[in-house]
């Protein structure tokens, strides 16, 4: 009794030191949402600046920018976010949901971002328990929280996250952490890309238009780089009905006819993170689909 006790109680503990940390981990992701894709785009008007020749002034004389500097301030008014208005949830609650300065409303996503972190990290946490599987899947969910979140706001998926998300599978398979082997993380990565290149292609040559981005290629590699081949048939399934049933809610709801453009890393993302987190399940699930 006094060890099922002490079990409680370090899974408790666990479950606390998870959610609290997570708390945290999500106020930063709320800055990598907002401020990686206004990075991407200095350094696409950089980029082009110089091959064009001349200074972007726009660029010069609005400083550093990247996630640490500048501070956070409000957009509207420009009041500095201090310690006490910047802690996870509480400060959000604290204020009202308005600016301190200007009383500008603050955008709901702050705290749901920071609420979504903390309970996926303790599903995640009370799943898999103390141990460094747990660690590396931390890792892999806060990337594709931003990446949803990112992709969901901009229809950007940045090779600064999806990139070294698909080659830290890799690793992590390479290591037997999660029970996916080399062989089948390396197939994953490759066949999950290849697949959308090929469904892009064949998209633009009936149709003359795009109908996804080439970051949606490389999130699905990643994603098949932590879960191997296996998982990518409930992914490519997944995801797309997510995003067709989205979409016809989203029509109905705004009472257009015409389509309009919509990021599908969003249920990439969704559909990744369940097939990953609950692998064993969903291999076996699509095995008994497929080959009844």
């Amino acid at each position: 009794m006094e060890l099922l006790q002490l079990l409680n109680a370090s899974s408790l503990w666990l479950l606390v030191t998870v959610g609290l940390v997570s708390l945290l981990i999500g106020s930063f992701l709320n800055v990598v949402i907002n401020r990686l894709p206004v990075m991407m785009e200095r350094e696409w008007k950089q980029e082009c600046s110089e091959w064009l020749g001349h200074t972007d002034p726009s660029l010069s004389d609005s400083g550093t920018f990247n996630l640490v500097l500048p501070r956070s301030q409000c957009p509207n008014c420009g009041h500095a976010i201090t310690a006490l208005e910047n802690i996870p949830v509480l400060s959000y609650l604290f204020l009202g949901g308005k600016c301190r300065g200007c009383k500008t409303p603050i955008s709901i996503q702050y705290p749901l971002i920071e609420l979504a972190t903390a309970l996926l990290s303790m599903l995640l946490a009370w799943q898999y328990g103390f141990g460094i599987p747990t660690l590396v899947l931390l890792g892999f969910t806060w990337t594709l929280i931003a990446l949803f979140m990112i992709d969901a706001k901009t229809m950007l998926l940045p090779d600064s996250l999806t990139l070294p998300l698909m080659w830290a599978g890799i690793l992590v398979s390479m290591q037997g952490l999660l029970g996916v082997t080399l062989p089948e993380s390396v197939m994953g990565a490759m066949a999950g890309y290849l697949f959308l290149w090929l469904i892009y292609h064949a998209f633009r040559l009936l149709t003359g238009k795009e109908g996804m981005g080439h970051g949606d290629f490389k999130l699905l590699a990643a994603i098949g780089a932590w879960g191997g081949w296996q998982i990518l048939p409930f992914v490519v399934f997944a995801s797309s009905a997510l995003g067709a049933v989205f979409g016809i809610v989203w029509m109905l709801i705004r009472r257009q006819r015409e389509s309009l453009p919509m990021p599908f890393g969003p249920w990439l993302a969704l559909a990744g993170f369940i097939a990953v987190i609950w692998r064993p399940q969903v291999v076996d699930f699509m095995g008994r689909l497929l080959f009844p």
